[in-house]
């Protein structure tokens, strides 16, 4: 049963695949469509959270214990779920959010090696068990990715971009972690290679947007 009259739609995926791109274009196209829609992202979002954020992407921040790491996400998505995200589904907005509960889970997970089921538990206690009705995962060669992420990301941005460029392993590793936790929700995940040009890839995710809205829709006419 659904608690709220929104609809709720994360981008996920590594770096470089065009998450922020692809979901500012998807905001444009539904603004114009005159739906009622919000832009956000994770970490960040509210004062705290954008506190949070320089904090977790700067490369001066350096290395960070795994734990402290996860609290500082999981900080910051309380914050956003409780000020922004759940207040915009009330009102039956549609809200769009690069990066949620997914990320921590591949990133923290697969690649720190924190349990998963720990992380599980703090993402339901972060988000009082909040979870996309769509999360489109974009998907890149971990090198092209990082590749293009130096290309587009700001420079304050790019901690994780630093040491994945050491330790290409381990985005390797987050990169089938997501694999992993779509496998295991093929009803909610959509999985869309990014190699193509970003018409083609905007005219998969406008498809996946319509089929969920569709859905959508069906559920609500059911309750």
């Amino acid at each position: 049963m659904r608690h709220f009259p929104g609809l709720f739609i994360t981008f996920e995926g590594i770096e470089g695949t065009g998450k922020s791109t692809h979901a500012k274009h998807l905001f444009a196209f539904l603004k114009e469509k005159r739906y009622p829609v919000l832009f956000t992202v994770e970490p960040g979002g509210t004062e705290i959270g954008n506190q949070i954020r320089s904090i977790l992407l700067h490369p001066q921040t350096g290395e960070v214990d795994a734990v402290t790491e996860l609290f500082l996400f999981e900080a910051s998505r309380r914050e956003h779920v409780l000020q922004v995200i759940q207040p915009a589904l009330q009102i039956g907005k549609i809200v769009l959010c690069v990066r949620c509960c997914d990320s921590t889970i591949a990133y923290q997970g697969y690649g720190r090696g924190l349990s998963v089921e720990m992380i599980q538990y703090l993402n339901s206690l972060a988000t009082n068990g909040l979870v996309p009705d769509l999360t489109l995962l974009l998907d890149i060669d971990p090198e092209e990715g990082l590749r293009r992420s130096f290309h587009h990301t700001a420079p304050q941005e790019l901690r994780f971009e630093e040491e994945f460029m050491k330790k290409k392993d381990v985005l390797d590793s987050i990169r089938r972690g997501f694999f992993k936790i779509a496998e295991g929700e093929p009803n909610r995940f959509q999985v869309i290679s990014t190699v193509e040009s970003k018409d083609v890839v905007f005219e998969r995710i406008k498809n996946s947007w319509e089929r969920s809205l569709f859905f959508f829709y069906e559920i609500l006419r059911g309750t």
